[in-house]
């Protein structure tokens, strides 16, 4: 089963023509039958993956906005509907990233929670007056699983104790937000780390983020080359969530995953995606504007998949580049972001 891409313009705009008119009905609903996007799922007639009209409206409304007037034909690709219940694309998140035990990991743990969830607060209003179209969701982004320099149990990693996971979650329930639990693997494997986290992920508001950057599959340690993470790796996690969602019949979970070079994602046009999640690829580099956007341009834009997010580090962009961008310029790349990090 693969996800269909069609890189002419004039392709894609038949395409959702015959999907707006092909309209059928389930249970006296007008729905979209989700092998309009997977052809290989003729038969995959489960109410599950319908949308209403006005949603699948709407959706196609906001994806064709998100890709900012691109004329490539790569935005908006063409992926599987989300199910009801979606954050996005209908809404953006803003999310404040790092690690309770360790200041320099992010703003998270930098601050006292009350001094950085006002923080959290100011930035979701420069989002809200930037773009007063789209709703902001608050998120705190907690890395559950950190890389490490040293062996520990001999996969170079440290899982987080699950009082500091639902401290996270506790934070973010106090802002109304969601949590993303973010894994970085060392020299273990998403098959190993994920399954002990579904206690969490089972939870309305506990979504997910890998990242290639440390999943040394070169067997190196952590913090001396760039890892990388594959389209298997990513269709593992995308299923464990997926029947978390079917499982629990909960709303769709997000799925972030770190990107800022190539290596870091292999074989992305092999990714599936699938209604009960939404994958966003996160540009996670820091430096100037200039080698930001350009490092968007060609490790995101260049490679769609679903959905884009982007990355602001509040002391490495300074540091490396002079300043940080706002969202208006943020706004002005081709994909706009639904998912916006701070770090």
């Amino acid at each position: 089963m693969r996800k269909v891409i069609y890189h002419s313009v004039i392709g894609k705009a038949i395409f959702y023509t015959v999907i707006l008119c092909s309209l059928i009905k389930v249970n006296g609903m007008n729905c979209y039958p989700s092998m309009f996007f997977f052809p290989a799922n003729f038969s995959a007639f489960s109410t599950s993956v319908f949308q209403p009209a006005n949603d699948s409206l709407i959706y196609l409304k906001k994806i064709t906005q998100l890709a900012n007037a691109d004329k490539s034909g790569r935005w908006p690709p063409v992926t599987v509907m989300p199910q009801k219940g979606a954050i996005i694309p209908f809404k953006r998140v803003i999310a404040f990233y790092g690690n309770f035990f360790c200041p320099q990991m992010g703003i998270l743990g930098e601050y006292k929670a009350s001094v950085m969830l006002q923080k959290l607060r100011v930035q979701l209003k420069e989002w809200e007056k930037a773009d007063p179209t789209t709703p902001v969701v608050p998120a705190l982004h907690y890395i559950a699983v950190t890389a490490q320099r040293n062996a520990c149990d001999g996969y170079y990693r440290l899982r987080m104790p699950d009082s500091e996971i639902t401290k996270a979650i506790q934070l973010a329930d106090s802002v109304n937000g969601i949590v993303f639990l973010d894994i970085q693997i060392g020299l273990s494997t998403l098959q190993s780390e994920l399954p002990r986290l579904t206690k969490f992920l089972k939870l309305n508001n506990v979504h997910l983020a890998i990242d290639p950057e440390f999943s040394m599959k070169s067997a190196k340690k952590p913090g001396t080359s760039i890892g990388t993470l594959d389209a298997a790796d990513v269709n593992y996690a995308m299923d464990l969530l997926a029947n978390i969602v079917k499982e629990h019949h909960i709303p769709p979970k997000i799925l972030v995953v770190h990107r800022f070079t190539s290596e870091m994602l292999t074989n992305y046009k092999n990714i599936i995606t699938r209604p009960e999640v939404q994958v966003v690829i996160n540009m996670d580099g820091f430096g100037s504007p200039v080698l930001k956007k350009s490092t968007y341009h060609y490790f995101i834009y260049r490679q769609p998949v679903q959905f884009t997010g982007f990355k602001v580090f509040y002391k490495n962009d300074v540091k490396t580049g002079g300043r940080i961008m706002n969202p208006t310029e943020i706004l002005a790349l081709q994909p706009q972001p639904v998912y916006i990090q701070y770090q």
